[in-house]
């Protein structure tokens, strides 16, 4: 009998600092006489091909198992642990590997057996877990098999997942049966991979195998089912090949695997589509919950910085990642140089395993190495703990001192050329190094990665080095280092006001920051003259980030919100920002008066935009905006959940839920709906710290009627004109007011404890 549920165990870590340790009570699976305990290893993380490049052997070339039975009866406790005296054997699995799929003989069974061999290892990396385990969490039934004219079988699950296969229909004994695992489907209905093939680093013009298959021979014995529970793949179809019965619903199932999550947030509203695309972030979401937060769960399964920080306050927001976050941060810890650069993936075996170039040099990258600093605030911000705060401190101290060195001691060689002696505020100035900058934005450069180790991608960078410093000395004000917390103050305001010197335009709008002929920018004292540095060009993005991360003037953002609105009406209503400016667009657009507009760009149905997902049949986040083409054709992957922190923009504009600045915890909120795009009524919940939180609302013959739902410990702003504000403790609370009416004060109707 199996022991437990959990799947992947010891799970994925940076083995080199980290071994989880998994401890069950085995009591029940006792019997009398000989008992026998085992364990089946395979290649995972540990030894396994992974990421991008498809590396392997990347902790090591031999596997190893550590167990300790614990024995209590009379009295008397009986421990016996893994030594010499065990035995070894050859199981019915051929190969395991997470990434190329699992192979199972069943009439090989068990082969003979013979003693262990012993390693010799350290005990000091063994941990205990800090996050929920990784279970099966959910099995789909096929909504179609369809057996084509090759004779392969399609299984369509209905919905993209992380995952495998069980299947209890194995055919004649001695026969292989394949299963070809996908997302979509090629011209001829059988499942195809193309998109999901990496290119081979080794071998320019070439791509390597996208994996993703499992075979199986049977034995033919009574209740024989085929599991693969050794690899996971990504897919919404499976081509069952060589099956030469036809399969029933009932022999395949698709078992979803996930870090087994609370849910603590809830959204639906009027609009069937934007449902839909909250159903999908969420499917997104929890297929790349799988140990680490990753990217994607088929052509990489990596746990890119990136994605995370650009994520996490809207996976806080449906569920309790405290745990998950934790774990995954004392990998970014333990993966972190000497020198302070933060790794672009945690757990990372180190630059020196990879076998491409770039997985070394891209390393410390703005908006990707400030993850550590990003991510533990927000996790302080939606549970109150300090503690995550306290365990990171020193590692965003040393990536802070790895930017602020960078800054000081480098000149972009442009900038150094056009004039040879440096400008004081160039010291807060990050533009060396490599930056992956605005990552894929619509109708931009084509990403390249060799050629942005030399670009000028300082306006991306000195901004996150403005946000970090700031965010650190709020975080060094929580933790009582009140001194640090100046300092970190001071120097935030000197990058800001740096920022503003090399990238804004005498007119205060935002420039590209490339260097070149003189003009005019907005320096320490106001308007003045800039040198050698020019803004030409200004992007959707460098808007969006000035805006979101309080670069510019007060005086100056309404230049920067029109140069703004002027880019995406230029754009045809459509976003024109990539990577790292996504997610802040929309809430930038609804704060500074231009609520309409970020309602045109959510409903917008043409390429690039979220509802093109929905409206052609996306049950995931794809990684690019046309990841399913006009003409069916798939492109890169099409489960990538970081486009999908738009939600957030449901969450806390149309239902209208946040919390106030300066809280933590969910202590202070505040609720205000701002309707928009005909949406007719909206409701939201969230299970903080305190307890449910709950907001609804709907706009009736020219009424809106909110119903607000406050815990204890907990106090309400309410918000429902521009005039009148209303305060509200514990309870149950009915406000009603004119739908459109800003000059009318809300009528509170009914107040319940």
């Amino acid at each position: 009998m199996r022991v437990g549920d959990q799947q992947l165990t010891p799970g994925s870590t940076s083995y080199h600092s980290t071994l989880q340790v998994q401890a069950f009570d085995i009591a029940d699976l006792l019997r009398p006489g000989a008992n026998t305990v085992g364990a089946i290893l395979t290649d995972g993380w540990y030894r396994g091909t992974f990421g991008y490049t498809r590396d392997s052997d990347m902790y090591g070339t031999q596997t190893a198992f550590l167990a300790q039975l614990e024995l209590e009866s009379g009295g008397q406790r009986t421990v016996i642990g893994t030594d010499g005296s065990w035995d070894v054997s050859a199981t019915e699995i051929v190969s395991a590997d997470l990434m190329a799929g699992q192979r199972v003989n069943f009439r090989r069974g068990h082969g003979a057996t013979g003693h262990v061999v012993l390693r010799d290892a350290s005990f000091a990396a063994l941990t205990g877990p800090v996050a929920p385990p990784t279970r099966i969490v959910a099995e789909l039934l096929p909504v179609s098999i369809t057996r084509l004219s090759n004779g392969n079988q399609i299984v369509d699950l209905g919905q993209n997942i992380n995952g495998w296969v069980r299947l209890s229909r194995l055919g004649a004994p001695g026969k292989t049966v394949t299963l070809v695992y996908g997302e979509a489907l090629g011209v001829d209905g059988d499942v195809t991979q193309d998109h999901l093939r990496p290119h081979d680093f080794r071998n320019t013009g070439q791509f390597l195998d996208p994996g993703q298959v499992d075979s199986l021979v049977a034995s033919g014995a009574p209740g024989e089912v085929f599991e693969p529970r050794h690899t996971t793949h990504g897919f919404q179809y499976i081509s069952v090949q060589g099956l030469d019965a036809d399969l029933e619903p009932a022999d395949i199932a698709g078992c979803m695997v996930q870090t087994d999550l609370e849910r603590l947030g809830t959204f639906n509203c009027s609009d069937h589509r934007l449902n839909k695309l909250h159903d999908i972030v969420e499917w997104s979401f929890r297929g790349n919950a799988c140990e680490v937060p990753t990217d994607c769960p088929q052509r990489e399964k990596a746990g890119w910085t990136g994605d995370w920080q650009l994520f996490v306050p809207t996976a806080a927001y449906l569920f309790d990642v405290a745990g998950f976050t934790a774990k995954w941060l004392r990998d970014v810890r333990a993966d972190q140089w000497d020198n302070g650069v933060v790794v672009n993936i945690s757990p990372s075996p180190g630059p020196e395993i990879t076998s491409a170039e770039f997985m070394a040099f891209t390393n410390g990258s703005s908006g990707w190495g400030d993850a550590v600093v990003m991510v533990p605030w927000e996790i302080h911000l939606a549970t109150g703990d300090t503690g995550i705060l306290e365990q990171n401190w020193e590692a965003m101290e040393r990536w802070l001192g790895f930017v602020r060195s960078t800054a000081e001691g480098n000149r972009h060689p442009a900038r150094a050329a056009a004039q040879a002696t440096p400008a004081p505020h160039e010291q807060y100035l990050w533009d060396t190094g490599f930056h992956f900058g605005e990552w894929m934005e619509p109708d931009g450069p084509a990403p390249d990665l060799f050629a942005s180790r030399s670009a000028d991608n300082g306006i991306v960078a000195t901004a996150y080095y403005r946000h970090s410093s700031a965010i650190m000395a709020r975080i060094a004000a929580v933790l009582g280092k009140g001194d640090r917390a100046k300092e970190l103050g001071e120097l935030s305001e000197n990058i800001r006001r740096a920022w503003q010197r090399g990238y804004l335009r005498a007119d205060g709008t935002v420039g590209n920051g490339t260097v070149g002929n003189g003009t005019a920018g907005i320096g320490t004292a106001g308007i003045g003259t800039v040198g050698n540095e020019r803004g030409d060009g200004g992007t959707q993005a460098n808007c969006v980030r000035a805006l979101a991360f309080d670069l510019v003037p007060d005086s100056g953002r309404q230049a920067v919100v029109k140069q703004l609105v002027t880019l995406v009406r230029d754009a045809g209503t459509h976003l024109g920002t990539g990577f790292l400016a996504t997610p802040y667009l929309l809430p930038v657009l609804a704060e500074n008066g231009q609520p309409d507009l970020a309602y045109e760009l959510l409903m917008q149905d043409s390429e690039p935009s979220w509802l093109v997902m929905v409206d052609r049949g996306a049950t995931t986040m794809w990684e690019a905006w046309d990841g399913i083409s006009e003409d069916g054709t798939a492109r890169q992957s099409l489960n990538h959940y970081s486009k999908g922190a738009v939600i957030s923009f449901l969450h806390r504009y149309t239902a209208g839920l946040r919390q106030a600045p300066g809280s933590a915890a969910y202590e202070r909120i505040i609720i205000e709906p701002r309707p928009g795009a005909g949406i007719t009524s909206a409701a939201t919940s969230h299970r903080g710290p305190q307890g449910l939180i709950g907001v609804s609302w709907a706009i009736d013959d020219g009424e809106i009627t909110l119903i607000a739902t406050v815990p204890p410990g907990t106090t309400a702003e309410v918000r429902l004109t521009d005039q009148s504000n209303a305060v509200v403790g514990p309870g149950t609370h009915t406000f009603t007011a004119p739908a459109g009416g800003n000059d009318h004060q809300p009528q509170l109707a009914r107040s319940a404890s």
